[in-house]
């Protein structure tokens, strides 16, 4: 994987939390593997074409979840996540979506970005590729970048 595309994609998450969420980001230290991807209450995944191959999955509490609705929703407090809840967190994943193929293109890497696919509940992911994961520690909570992506 090139530093420049994890980079691009840590910028658009950090992007989209700092500018639509108004909240700062740190990234803490990446760490790489294969096989197993450590998941968490909710994820978001991403499949990632073009230029670019693989899946970008963010994956977070139920707590950061009900957060980011919260934000999303005017500032409301979430107690449970509905379907409209559920709406608004896979547009969460559309906006990360967008934004990491601006990012993307600034490095002359062209992407298309699939649909967001929620999963619910602790999963394990299995990837044959290697993966990069960079956590993202914000006051609405921790949200890990899963990044397994190859050049075409």
């Amino acid at each position: 994987m090139n530093v420049k595309h994890i980079n691009a994609i840590c910028r658009a998450t950090k992007e989209i939390l700092s500018s639509h969420f108004g909240v700062e980001v740190t990234p803490l230290a990446p760490s790489a593997g294969t096989g197993s991807v450590p998941s968490n209450d909710i994820s978001v995944i991403l499949g990632v074409k073009g230029q670019l191959t693989g899946q970008i999955v963010c994956s977070f509490s139920e707590d950061t979840a009900k957060k980011i609705v919260g934000i999303m929703m005017g500032g409301m407090q979430i107690e449970q996540l509905d379907e409209m809840g559920w709406s608004a967190v896979q547009e969460f994943g559309n906006w990360v979506a967008g934004t990491t193929a601006t990012e993307l293109s600034k490095e002359e890497c062209i992407i298309d970005v699939t649909t967001p696919i929620i999963s619910e509940g602790e999963s394990k992911y299995h990837s044959g590729n290697p993966f990069v994961t960079v956590p993202l520690d914000s006051p609405i909570g921790g949200i890990d970048v899963h990044i397994a992506v190859k050049e075409m």
